[in-house]
């Protein structure tokens, strides 16, 4: 494993956080303000993201993306996670899970979400159904050579400016050693199909302009040419790709965590009590101590998962250590920047309190630490027989 970046990975760090930093630092205060991104604010993200190289650049080349590899992508999610999620979700990354696309869905949906004319949304989430996937009830029936969708799926995320969503939903039932369990089918269904309703979700203390959806399907139609993938094999899909929402997550936390800490330390520096800076008291230096050690731990936990995916390696659990790691690491670092600046932290004049509000739903979407710790130990014990 090689712990330098490259003189082109330096390179594509430098320029996304330049871009963060002036393309998204500038309107983070009217959308935390406000809760909403202007639909002309996201399009004027979406198009500089696209002339400068880096939409869609978790995608191959050949297909039109960036190609970038795992670690690479890592990095640059790294550094976009410095940026409201509200405003960077239109530097555009669309879902892996696209590469399933096959035949005319490649026309009708991965090309254009590559290139940023289509914006795609991941549909799993239910009321029941949260990390229990197959205990999702919206289900899908066979009627003539279509399918039928009916349910509801919530926390939907961004899909209120999405164009079309992969709802995951259950196409029947199978025995396993577990007993009885959903056949899950992943289709591709597009806004303003008759039966499908996007609604407003839920107010959320975390990531204020960065929506959660409702979405309602009623005798809602589909071609069986919308399946994405197999009939009845979306779980394996799900599995597939799952594992870079989850790297994501990680390296966002990350890059986040560095932006509160970069607050943090010339704070401590340069805020004097009784005569002198409080850095030089060690019950805040200490705290700086431990939220430096914990931040390069998490990165570079981040850094190694993504290594071993590019590696062709299994990394299940590396990428769930580093989900959990990452996500609980950031809770911490943004409790103790808050503690360092005292009342001031908790205010509105600074991003902390933000920060520490969004820090919140890193420890539960895309897998809560409980899932990702069961995904750590069952690796662990199952070579026992445990």
């Amino acid at each position: 494993m090689d712990f330098g970046l490259s003189e082109e990975q330096e390179m594509i760090v430098e320029t996304v956080r330049a871009f963060v930093e002036t393309e998204i630092y500038p309107h983070e205060n009217e959308v935390e303000r406000t809760g909403i991104v202007p639909p002309e604010l996201g399009r004027e993200i979406q198009r500089k993201c696209i002339d400068l190289g880096f939409y869609a650049c978790n995608f191959p080349e050949e297909i039109g993306g960036a190609g970038l590899d795992h670690v690479t992508f890592t990095l640059v999610e790294r550094e976009l996670g410095r940026g409201s999620l509200g405003l960077t979700v239109f530097f555009g990354r669309p879902s892996g899970i696209l590469m399933a696309c096959e035949g005319e869905q490649r026309e009708r949906y991965l090309l254009p979400a590559v290139r940023g004319e289509k914006i795609d949304a991941l549909a799993i989430t239910e009321p029941g159904a949260g990390s229990d996937m197959r205990g999702m009830k919206c289900a899908a029936r066979r009627s003539g050579g279509d399918f039928v969708l009916d349910g509801t799926k919530h926390f939907i995320s961004h899909a209120d400016v999405a164009d079309f969503v992969i709802v995951f939903a259950a196409t029947g039932e199978e025995e396993t050693p577990k007993g009885i369990k959903k056949k899950i089918t992943a289709f591709l269904v597009d806004r303003g199909t008759p039966g499908f309703e996007i609604l407003k979700g839920y107010d959320s203390v975390s990531h204020r302009g960065y929506h959660n959806c409702t979405l309602s399907f009623t005798d809602c139609r589909i071609p069986e040419a919308q399946v994405l993938g197999e009939v009845h094999r979306g779980f394996d899909i799900a599995n597939r790709w799952l594992y870079g929402t989850r790297l994501t997550v990680a390296a966002t936390c990350v890059g986040r965590a560095r932006r509160v800490f970069e607050m943090a330390l010339p704070y401590a520096a340069e805020r004097k009590q009784f005569g002198r800076p409080i850095g030089a008291n060690q019950g805040v230096s200490f705290k700086l101590a431990d939220m430096i050690t914990e931040i390069d731990a998490a990165d570079w936990l981040t850094l190694a998962a993504a290594w071993q995916v590019d590696a062709g390696l299994a990394a299940d659990r590396q990428i769930a250590s580093a989900k959990l790691y990452a996500s609980e690491m950031l809770a911490r670092v943004t409790d103790e920047a808050i503690q360092i600046y005292g009342g001031m932290g908790l205010m509105d004049d600074l991003p902390l309190a933000r920060f520490w509000r969004d820090a919140r739903v890193e420890r539960i979407w895309d897998g809560t630490s409980e899932i990702q710790r069961h995904i750590i130990s069952r690796d662990l014990l199952r070579p026992l027989g445990a």
